[in-house]
C-alpha cells in the first residue's frame, strides 16, 4: 500500500493501450511491400514497447547500426501514422482504473518515450485520455527515458511533487526513471515485457499482473 499518493503517472505501451497490432502492421506492410511473407501478432508483440527499433529488428533482422536503418524507421514512421488508431485499445480494466482514479480525486498522466508526432493525435483519439492532466512524450524534455527528466517535468505540470506521483509501467526503463525521479513505482506484468523478462531485477516496489489491482496498492481518499 502506498501511502501519500496525489497522482498517478503511466507508461503508454504496454501499460495503458495495447498499440502492438497497429505497431505490427506498419512493420509487416513494409515486408509485404517488398513481397516477403507476413509475420503473425505474436512476432511483433514482445518488441512493442521499443517502437521502431523493435518492429524493423522483428520484420528485417536489422539494428539502428545498419546502413539502411534510417530510411527504413521513415518509412515504419509514415506507415503507422496511417493506422495508429485501427487496432488499438486499452487494456481490459484500464477504463475502470482511471474511472475510479478520477473519482478519488487523484490527477494522473502518461510519460511515454513515444514521440509526439504519434502520441498527442494517438491520445487525442481516445476518450480515455481526456482527464489526462499531463502528456508528456520521448521528445517533450531534452531525455527520454530512462533519464528521470520527463517524469519530472509531468510532476511539474501536475504541481505535484515527485515524491507524492507514482509510476506504472512494463520496461525495466521505467522502473529506473521512477527511481531516478524519486517516485514509488510500479511493474505492470501484463505488458510486453512483463509476459517474458526476469521482472524481480527491476527492482520495483510492486508488481501487479492486471490494471485493476493498482487499486489495491493506492489508499483512496
Amino acid at each position: 500500500m502506498f501511502n501519500n499518493i496525489d497522482a498517478v503517472l503511466f507508461d503508454l505501451d504496454g501499460t495503458l493501450i495495447d498499440s502492438a497490432p497497429d505497431l505490427g502492421a506498419a512493420a509487416d506492410k513494409m515486408r509485404t511491400d517488398r513481397g516477403l511473407a507476413s509475420l503473425p501478432l505474436s512476432q511483433y508483440r514482445p518488441m512493442a514497447g521499443a517502437g521502431a527499433r523493435g518492429m524493423i529488428g522483428v520484420a528485417f533482422g536489422l539494428t539502428p547500426d545498419d546502413a539502411g536503418f534510417p530510411a527504413l524507421r521513415e518509412e515504419f514512421f509514415a506507415n503507422y501514422e496511417a493506422c495508429m488508431t485501427e487496432r488499438t485499445y486499452a487494456f481490459d480494466g484500464v477504463a475502470e482504473l482511471i474511472a475510479k482514479i478520477d473519482q478519488a480525486g487523484l490527477k494522473w498522466g502518461v510519460v511515454t518515450n513515444k514521440s509526439a508526432r504519434f502520441t498527442l493525435p494517438l491520445t487525442q483519439a481516445m476518450p480515455l485520455f481526456g482527464t489526462a492532466q499531463a502528456i508528456v512524450s520521448g521528445d517533450t524534455t531534452p531525455h527520454a527515458k530512462p533519464h528521470p527528466a520527463p517524469l519530472l517535468e509531468a510532476a511539474r505540470r501536475l504541481k505535484v511533487a515527485p515524491a507524492r506521483c507514482i509510476y506504472v509501467g512494463d520496461d525495466e526503463r521505467d522502473m529506473v526513471a521512477g527511481r531516478a525521479a524519486g517516485m514509488p513505482t510500479v511493474a505492470a506484468a501484463y505488458g510486453y515485457l512483463g509476459a517474458t523478462a526476469d521482472m524481480q531485477g527491476w527492482f520495483a516496489d510492486a508488481t501487479i499482473t492486471k490494471p485493476a489491482l493498482l487499486l489495491n496498492l493506492l489508499r483512496m481518499p
